[in-house]
């Protein structure tokens, strides 16, 4: 269908048409007044008059002022608008002076050629201010007539601020209008952005939600740590005011602020932590213009490393999985956002090497993730030899098949429950994280391990299974009072994922991240309760279960004894004494649990990892039952 042409901008072009020669007849008048030489010098303004009139539309129309939303015009319409202008009157000078050089006019009056530019600036920009004006008053009468409107404070004077208040402003029909702004820099006490003052600082909330009649608030600080978005939640909640906010700096990478992104306060809000300088020029110079290929791209984290990685223009962009669905999902999601990118979607298992090798000769990839592993811990302590298989098996394929076609940079996904692992997940990722680190020894090649805690919200965690709780009404299951874990938002941890693999030197190097101090699982419940409305042990009940097999109250990132360096990130250390362990060993000990379990001996399995693994203690760990996995 035919769009129809904007009726709005021929106004604007008619206008622009009648104020040229306005504004050449005013420069006359500024320059020579009504005297005698105005009168001399008509032909010349004559002239300009109509080389204007041709010209300086062409140019206005090739710089975009006929194609322009006048009524959302801002600096960066005041900029287009200098420059078009200054071009058009610049083409109009040099014309003028070929027609007297040619003797078709008598004179060249340069000062009315820079008048006339000036006058035009004016009248050119004053035009599209009055759209503006005229927008900006009819919203404030859609706003006296539309009846009850709801009253906003918004927490963050800054630039997501600012955009958020611009965009309640712009579309009076959402009925939200904005009371004024909270931070916690007093030198913006008393200013006004976009005509909404900043009220008081963030310690002043409760005042300011008394006073001034506040009916929502909105969180617009995306580099808020989780203390401050605790804390504004809080506080509207025990007034009954309802709360959103703006997702985490982490979930906007590649995305852009707007009020469309505005949520309802999440368990990742409360526990987010200030982030850090991001260098995203060495992610940049990693991924550009690679092929990139990543194992278990159906998964959580899988699924958010293709997304992150198809903003820095990779080549090609593989996803392999061993689950159809979930890599169809992966791949509607990033077409819908990168149009552009090159996407093979592949069907594989990593335990299948002779599928690996084809798809490495078809594709030849230059950067691996490797996120594909079997992940709970209470489920693969009776499914051994599936744990065993993909996370072992599926890795030294990986890794045998990356060394034969010579990728440049693998990057391995492990986890907290490798180190001193009582649980059969944990002792496949150690033996997995060994395989890389040997790999990279033994042929000086760039794999690295990326060793982290939980991330929440991914799939079979604790936060998607108390939501289901909570919303059958509970009770909320808990193993035990004192259990704790690390914790990290997807977004968080898959750019420091990217960030890790920037960092390889070319050796062999495992990478830890900074996962801040440990949460109380019963803390987490208790917040979780609190977001959906509810108390704790009044409406939802806690009752604690027992700790299940394989689980340790608390996890560890790296061995006692070992020494770990600063990185060029923060958040990012690099463990110096990786792994001592005996190459033909490991070789030994892997054939030998693969063979295991195909025979389906347990026994064996365990203890081969108790002897080989350091702090393994697997074999006290207690035979589990179908009730404690849930």
């Amino acid at each position: 269908m035919k769009s129809k042409p904007n009726i709005r901008n021929r106004y604007i072009l008619l206008g622009d048409v009648l104020l040229m020669g306005f504004s050449v007849l005013g420069a006359m008048v500024l320059r020579f007044e009504l005297g005698g030489l105005f009168y001399q010098y008509l032909p010349f303004a004559y002239w300009m008059v109509g080389v204007s009139m041709v010209v300086k539309p062409v140019v206005y129309w090739m710089f975009g002022l006929y194609r322009r939303m006048w009524m959302y015009a801002s600096i960066e319409e005041l900029k287009l608008i200098s420059t078009a202008v200054t071009i058009a009157s610049a083409v109009v000078a040099l014309i003028m002076l070929f027609l007297f050089t040619q003797g078709w006019v008598d004179a060249y009056l340069r000062s009315v050629l820079v008048i006339d530019w000036l006058v035009s600036l004016m009248l050119v920009g004053g035009l599209r201010l009055t759209f503006r004006l005229y927008a900006e008053a009819r919203s404030q009468l859609i706003y006296a007539r539309t009846g009850r409107v709801r009253r906003v404070l918004i927490v963050g004077a800054g630039d997501a601020g600012a955009l958020v208040v611009r965009e309640l402003q712009k579309n009076p029909q959402l009925n939200l209008f904005p009371v004024g702004f909270l931070d916690d820099n007093p030198t913006k006490l008393k200013q006004e952005i976009h005509g909404v003052r900043v009220l008081g600082l963030l310690n002043e909330l409760t005042r300011i939600l008394e006073r001034h009649r506040v009916d929502e608030v909105i969180i617009a600080i995306p580099s808020a740590p989780g203390r401050v978005v605790r804390l504004v939640a809080d506080i509207a909640r025990l007034k009954g005011i309802p709360f959103r906010t703006m997702p985490g700096i982490y979930e906007l990478l590649g995305g852009r602020v707007s009020v469309s992104r505005l949520r309802e306060v999440d368990i990742t809000d409360l526990l987010r932590r200030q982030p850090t300088r991001i260098q995203d020029e060495l992610i940049g110079a990693t991924l550009a213009g690679k092929i990139v290929l990543v194992t278990g791209a159906g998964g959580s984290i899988g699924r958010e490393l293709c997304r992150q990685i198809a903003r820095w223009d990779p080549a090609e962009l593989i996803m392999l999985g061993h689950g159809e669905n979930s890599i169809f999902e992966g791949l509607l999601e990033l077409k819908e956002d990168f149009s552009n990118l090159k996407i093979h979607p592949i069907i594989a298992d990593v335990r299948d090497e002779v599928r690996l090798g084809v798809i490495f000769s078809d594709h030849r990839p230059q950067v691996v993730f490797h996120t594909a592993a079997h992940k709970h811990v209470s489920l693969m302590e009776i499914n051994v030899e599936e744990a065993v298989t993909n996370n072992i098996l599926g890795t030294k394929n990986l890794v045998d098949v990356s060394v034969k076609y010579a990728i440049e940079r693998l990057v391995m996904i492990s986890s907290d429950k490798a180190i001193r692992p009582a649980n059969v997940m944990g002792a496949t990722k150690r033996i997995a994280e060994m395989l890389v680190i040997d790999a990279a020894r033994k042929f000086s090649r760039s794999f690295s391990v990326v060793r982290f805690g939980n991330v929440l919200g991914s799939r079979g965690s604790v936060v998607p299974i108390f939501k289901q709780q909570i919303a059958r009404g509970g009770p909320l299951t808990i193993t035990h009072p004192d259990m704790q874990r690390y914790f990290m938002t997807i977004p968080e941890a898959v750019y420091l994922v990217l960030q890790a693999a920037s960092l390889g030197n070319g050796g062999a190097e495992t990478f830890v991240l900074n996962m801040g101090q440990q949460v109380r699982i019963l803390d987490l419940a208790k917040d979780l309760i609190r977001l959906s409305g509810l108390e704790p042990g009044k409406d939802i009940d806690i009752v604690f279960t027992g700790i299940r097999p394989g689980e340790k109250i608390s996890e560890d990132l790296w061995d006692e004894g070992y020494q770990f360096s600063a990185t060029n990130h923060p958040d990012i250390f690099r463990l110096d004494n990786t792994e001592p362990f005996n190459p033909e060993r490991l070789v030994e000990l892997v054939d030998k649990v693969v063979e295991c379990a195909r025979l389906g001996n347990v026994d064996k399995i365990i203890l081969l990892f108790d002897e080989f693994i350091p702090g393994a203690v697997l074999r006290s760990t207690p035979s589990p039952e179908i009730t404690t996995i849930i």
